[in-house]
C-alpha cells in the first residue's frame, strides 16, 4: 500500500513537473501567411532562375534526406518538377542541414508541404508523406489547371 502511494506521488510530481517546464516556453509565433521562399537554399540553379522571373504558384516542401517519408516522396517532387515546370515551381529545403531556414516556415514535423499561390500566399499546408495524386489534387482545388497538363 505505501509503495502504490509513493509511485503515485511520484507520478504527480513528474506531470507538475512538466507542466511548470511547459508553462516556462514561449509560445512559438504562429508563421505568416506570406512567407517567401529563400532562393538560396532552392534544389537547383533553374529552380532559382525560373523563380526570379516567373510568377507561378509555388510548392514548398521542406524535410530532409535522412528521413523516410522525405526519401519516398523525392521521387514525386523531381517527376512533378519536370512535368509540370511552367505550370507551378517546387522547392525542397533541408531542415536538418539548413535549420535556421526551417523557422520562419513554423515546420512542427517533416515532410511539410506549403502551397502558395503566385503572390506568395500561403493556401494550404500538409503535414507528412503526401502522393503526387494528393499535390496535383491540391494544386487543383486551388484553381491551379493541372489536369489538362497531364494530357499533354
Amino acid at each position: 500500500m505505501t509503495y502504490r502511494m509513493i509511485v503515485v506521488a511520484l507520478l504527480v510530481c513528474a506531470v507538475g513537473a512538466v507542466l511548470v517546464m511547459k508553462r516556462g516556453k514561449p509560445e512559438a509565433e504562429p508563421p505568416s501567411q506570406t512567407v517567401p521562399v529563400p532562393l538560396a537554399v532552392a534544389t537547383s540553379n533553374e529552380t532559382q532562375e525560373a523563380a526570379k522571373g516567373e510568377a507561378l504558384p509555388r510548392l514548398v516542401d521542406l524535410g530532409a534526406g535522412r528521413c523516410i517519408p522525405c526519401k519516398l516522396m523525392a521521387p514525386i517532387i523531381e517527376e512533378l518538377k519536370q512535368e509540370y515546370a511552367g505550370t507551378f515551381s517546387i522547392d525542397f529545403i533541408d531542415v536538418w542541414e539548413h535549420p535556421e531556414v526551417g523557422v520562419p516556415y513554423g515546420v512542427r514535423m517533416i515532410p511539410t508541404q506549403i502551397f502558395y499561390d503566385a503572390a506568395g500566399a500561403e493556401l494550404f499546408r500538409h503535414e507528412g508523406f503526401f502522393s503526387k495524386e494528393d499535390i496535383l489534387a491540391t494544386w487543383e482545388e486551388y484553381g491551379v489547371d493541372v489536369l489538362t497538363r497531364a494530357g499533354e
